[in-house]
C-alpha cells in the first residue's frame, strides 16, 4: 500500500513534465495531410471542365497553385500532401494533379478521377497510376452534386473496382450515408478493395451518442477494407449539438480503431489557412493517446497510400 501511495504521488509530481514531454513529440511529429486540392492560374494550359457543369466556389474564389500549396505546407508543418483531383474545377482531366506530383515527388502524392461507368475505365486507370498516382477518387456528392448521384454499384463500374482490387489501388468516396447500401454491394463484390470516406460519408452526429443516426457508418467497421478520412467538417459536427469529441473518437476507436482513421484537411475547400486547420485538427485529438494521434495524423495515411515520400517508409 505504501509503494502504491509512492508511485500515485511520483505520477503527479512528474505529470507536468510528461504531458510537456508529449507536447514536444507531437510537435516534432511527421504529418501527412490526406486530401488537399490545387487549382492552375495557367485555364489555358489546363482548362477548367467541372463535374455536374458547375464550378465549386472554392475553386473559383480561392484557388490555390502546387507552388502555393507547398509554402502553406511549409507555413502549418505539413511533411507530405496527398493532392485530391479537384473534381468540381477539372472533371476527370488530372492533368494538374499529375503535373504538380511530377514537379514536387519529395513533398506531393496524387489521386485521380475516372468516369467508373465509360468503357475506358480501367485503360484511364492505367493511365494515371503509370502517370505516378497513387489512388481514385469517386465524386458522387459535393457541393455542386447535392444528394446521393445514383450509379456506385452500377454493374458497369465493376471492371475499374476489379482492377483496383486486384493492383491495390485505395479509392476515396466522396459520398453520404445514402450511398452506404451501394457500397456494401461493392465490398460484397470486391472484398479485398480498400476504400477511404471522405468525411466520414457526412454522418449526422448531432443527438450525440449512441449516434444512432449514424449506426450505418458503424456497421461498416465490420469490413476491414473500410477506412475513415477525418476533415474539419467531420471535426465540427462531432462537436455539435449533444455530440462531444469525447464521445465521438472514444465510439470511432472502439469501432474501427486509430489504423484506419486519417486525418485530411480539404484544404483550400476548407475555409481557413492550412495551418488553422492543422491546429484545429490537432486540438481535437488532443484527448487521445500520443499514438493514436500519430497514427490518425500520419501512420493511417503511409499504409493506405504508396508509394510516398521516403520519409513514410519509417512511420
Amino acid at each position: 500500500m505504501a509503494l502504491s501511495k509512492l508511485y500515485m504521488r511520483l505520477r503527479r509530481l512528474f505529470e507536468p513534465i510528461r504531458k510537456l514531454q508529449n507536447r514536444d513529440r507531437l510537435k516534432n511529429m511527421r504529418i501527412i495531410d490526406t486530401h488537399t486540392h490545387v487549382i492552375s492560374s495557367d485555364i489555358q494550359k489546363y482548362p477548367l471542365n467541372p463535374i455536374g457543369g458547375k464550378q465549386s466556389d472554392w475553386s473559383a474564389t480561392r484557388p490555390v497553385t502546387d507552388t502555393e500549396l507547398l509554402r502553406a505546407m511549409d507555413e502549418a508543418g505539413v511533411d507530405t500532401a496527398i493532392v485530391v483531383q479537384a473534381s468540381t474545377a477539372y472533371g476527370h482531366d488530372n492533368s494538374y494533379v499529375a503535373a504538380s506530383v511530377a514537379a514536387h515527388p519529395d513533398r506531393f502524392a496524387g489521386v485521380f478521377s475516372v468516369d467508373m461507368l465509360s468503357a475506358s475505365a480501367v485503360q484511364d486507370i492505367r493511365k494515371w497510376t503509370d502517370a505516378g498516382l497513387v489512388g481514385l477518387r469517386l465524386f458522387t456528392t459535393g457541393s455542386t452534386m447535392p444528394g446521393q448521384s445514383p450509379g456506385l454499384d452500377d454493374p458497369r463500374s465493376f471492371p475499374g473496382w476489379a482492377y483496383c482490387e486486384a493492383h491495390d489501388i485505395p479509392v476515396c468516396l466522396q459520398m453520404t450515408m445514402d450511398g452506404i447500401p451501394a457500397l456494401q454491394n461493392i465490398l460484397k463484390q470486391f472484398p479485398k478493395i480498400r476504400v477511404l470516406l471522405d468525411h466520414f460519408a457526412r454522418p449526422n452526429l448531432s443527438a450525440g451518442t449512441p449516434y444512432t443516426d449514424a449506426s450505418a457508418l458503424f456497421a461498416l467497421a465490420e469490413q476491414p477494407g473500410v477506412y475513415l478520412k477525418l476533415t474539419d467538417r467531420t471535426i465540427r459536427q462531432a462537436a455539435s449539438g449533444r455530440s462531444t469529441h469525447a464521445d465521438f473518437f472514444a465510439r470511432v476507436l472502439t469501432s474501427f480503431g486509430a489504423k484506419r482513421v486519417a486525418w485530411g484537411s480539404n484544404f483550400p475547400s476548407a475555409e481557413g489557412s492550412l495551418k488553422i486547420l492543422l491546429a484545429d485538427a490537432k486540438a481535437a485529438l488532443s484527448i487521445l493517446t500520443e499514438a493514436d494521434q500519430a497514427q490518425i495524423l500520419s501512420g493511417t495515411a503511409a499504409s493506405i497510400y504508396h508509394p510516398l515520400p521516403a520519409w513514410t517508409k519509417r512511420v
